[in-house]
């Protein structure tokens, strides 16, 4: 009796083609995240190199929880605080104008953002300040 063996088929898998695959997602991955760029604020920290300090005290924002601002005290709305940090730009001169910006403990992350893109625009130094 002429028994025909059968061809088992072999369970074991070639690591050379999962190596393969690996290093094409890699490429992939450090070449796409080379191209994308953050959305983000730019902030300027302090330098060793700054060694002056000014003894006039910049303008205060501050911010409430509810969104209400305040400068130097004295309650603003949006655009009137826009019309008087382009004045107070304007009488500066040709130094950049500094301004901290005071958000109250707990404020929306919203708010402080709005002052924050105000100061970009209008090219002012946003001095971020915190509570204790």
């Amino acid at each position: 009796m002429g028994l025909k063996k059968r061809n088992k088929v072999s369970a074991e898998f070639s690591m050379s083609s999962l190596t393969d695959i690996i290093f094409l997602l890699l490429i992939f991955f450090m070449l796409t995240s080379s191209l994308v760029s953050p959305n983000a604020l730019f902030l300027k920290l302090p330098g060793k190199n700054n060694p002056t300090v000014s003894n006039v005290n910049p303008p205060d924002i501050g911010i409430q929880r509810s969104g209400t601002f305040l400068l130097d005290g004295k309650r603003v709305s949006y655009n009137q605080l826009q019309d008087q940090l382009r004045k107070l730009q304007r009488n500066n001169g040709r130094k950049k104008l500094d301004v901290t910006i005071s958000p109250v403990r707990n404020t929306p992350v919203e708010h402080v953002v709005t002052i924050m893109d105000l100061a970009q625009k209008l090219n002012v130094n946003g001095i971020l300040t915190t509570d204790n």
